[in-house]
């Protein structure tokens, strides 16, 4: 049976969207939460994933960010002045609206998740204040045999 799992991250952070028109043209911070929610077959005691586990993928991330500017590396008139300051900054290739962080977790998280053989979906969700969310979701692929490995194995097959 398919069983969900959820948990909550919060952290501070700075940034801008220079091609906005309105007041998120300006350098401002949010109050961040991230929901990471898994989907996948429970082991044999009861659990998708324990949540420790979950909690030691997820927060080397948090760390990451928390108390930082996260600067689009083509916004070169903040990148030079935080370079020049040496403000904590998270350099990105996108701009860092709600939906693009979103798919920038889920792409670094869902390569933490392949290990795991009974996780099967992840879903994030951003929110950047208390009434606006980005969602991103998809299916877990489990991680490619390393192909070493199975030629080094291959003899046991003969």
């Amino acid at each position: 049976m398919l069983t969900k799992i959820s948990k909550s991250f919060h952290w501070e952070m700075a940034h801008r969207l220079p091609f906005h028109t309105g007041g998120c043209r300006n350098i401002h911070g949010h109050s961040y939460a991230l929901t990471v929610e898994i989907t996948g077959e429970p082991d044999a005691n009861g659990m998708v994933l324990d949540y420790f586990d979950l909690v030691t993928i997820v927060e080397p991330f948090i760390k990451e960010i928390d108390h930082s500017f996260l600067c689009d590396r083509s916004d070169a008139v903040v990148k030079d002045f935080l370079l020049a300051n040496g403000f904590k900054t998270v350099f990105v290739d996108f701009p860092t609206t709600a939906e693009n962080i979103a798919t920038w977790f889920f792409e670094r998280l869902s390569t933490n998740f392949m290990q795991y053989k009974n996780i099967r979906e992840l879903r994030i969700s951003v929110s950047e204040t208390e009434r606006t969310t980005a969602e991103v979701s998809g299916e877990i692929r489990i991680a490619p045999f390393d192909k070493r490995v199975f030629e080094h194995q291959a003899h046991m097959l003969e």
